[in-house]
């Protein structure tokens, strides 16, 4: 589908437009444009990619005339353009709803306008139930979206949500990492608080999925493991023979004990599609009965789809989807070397 083709990237020298351009780069894709404010970081992946099918492009998802430039002659979206920091969002909630509610209205807008194909948003399981103002921002995102795909009969606009995506921006993994090799405690916020695992790869899958299979309003949720905090912590002392103490904190501004992928609401229409569910929209008007004939009579016995009710991941299933990440294979093998290179060349050859 994308043979040919120009794919744009909010966000896009972000953890996902990384991973998306690792992906596709050697492809036969057209054109990838990576839209974004930060000319630090373009100039940085441009010199890294170092690739003519990539185009660069300074802009702010807020700002409608940056947004249209950008626009014209794409054929497909991908919009990952996001404030995620849930502390920041807390202390700035309007500069949350500013970029990832209007900015994300501005890219749906400037879709319809120039007859786009397929836009995916990105959105979090900090948007279902929402307690923080970064996830209130996500599940009005969401909204925007649902409604706005009723609009078009050209372009289809559908969204996925993930959680926790292990060493990107924002996780907690690479702090862990640092408080490692800084010999410092490893802050743990709460032992029991739990967070789905997702590798950058499982990510970029979901939301190529969603390109492939969504439908107008379509949002998609991967079944993914969770974790303990704690169990990640020992993972990570373990990975690197780290002997640092562990320090309890509390939890933040706005955190939650346990992220919900799927409502118990959503759950009652959702779609199992294997790895994934599929939640369609809900397409009634504002026509619709203000009384039913006939409800959902074993709502009270669904369950929310939760990272206290997935998949729980061991200390040893937790350390073997950390060595997906190329940030810890590399500095183990970095430190093997240092220590016993006759081994890591054994190992290697």
């Amino acid at each position: 589908m994308l043979t040919d083709r120009v794919l744009l990237i909010s966000g896009g020298t972000g953890s996902f437009g990384t991973a998306v351009l690792k992906r596709f780069i050697k492809s036969k894709i057209g054109e990838i444009r990576i839209f974004s404010r930060d000319e630090k970081k373009q100039d940085d992946l441009r010199k890294k990619i170092n690739n003519t099918k990539v185009k660069f492009f300074i802009g702010d998802v807020r700002d409608k005339n940056s947004v249209d430039n950008v626009m014209r002659g794409v054929d497909y979206v991908f919009h990952a353009a996001a404030l995620k920091q849930v502390p920041s969002c807390e202390f700035f909630p309007m500069q949350a709803v500013k970029t990832n509610v209007m900015g994300a209205e501005n890219i749906l807008h400037a879709a319809l306008k120039f007859g786009i194909k397929k836009v995916i948003v990105l959105s979090t399981d900090k948007a279902v139930y929402p307690i923080n103002a970064m996830g209130l921002s996500k599940a009005l995102m969401e909204k925007v979206m649902v409604a706005m795909s009723r609009n078009s009969d050209i372009t289809v606009m559908c969204g996925t949500r993930y959680g926790n995506v292990m060493a990107s921006r924002g996780s907690v993994i690479p702090l862990f990492i640092q408080q490692i090799k800084e010999g410092m405690p490893l802050t743990i916020t709460d032992p029991d608080m739990t967070r789905f695992m997702m590798t950058l790869d499982d990510a970029v899958n979901l939301v190529l999925y969603a390109f492939e299979n969504g439908m107008p309003g379509d949002m998609f949720v991967q079944k993914s493991p969770a974790s303990t905090i704690n169990t990640l912590a020992h993972a990570l002392k373990s990975l690197y023979h780290a002997d640092n103490p562990i320090k309890y904190i509390g939890t933040r501004h706005g955190e939650k004990i346990f992220e919900t992928l799927v409502s118990r609401e959503e759950m009652v229409k959702a779609t199992d599609m294997g790895e994934y569910y599929r939640i369609s929209a809900d397409n009634r008007d504002l026509n619709y009965d203000l009384y039913f004939s006939e409800g959902k009579k074993n709502m009270s016995k669904i369950e929310e789809y939760h990272s206290h009710n997935t998949k729980r991941l061991n200390l040893e299933d937790t350390k073997k989807i950390l060595l997906k990440l190329d940030i810890i294979r590399d500095d183990i093998a970095k430190i093997q070397n240092d220590t016993c290179p006759d081994l890591v060349k054994k190992s290697y050859s």
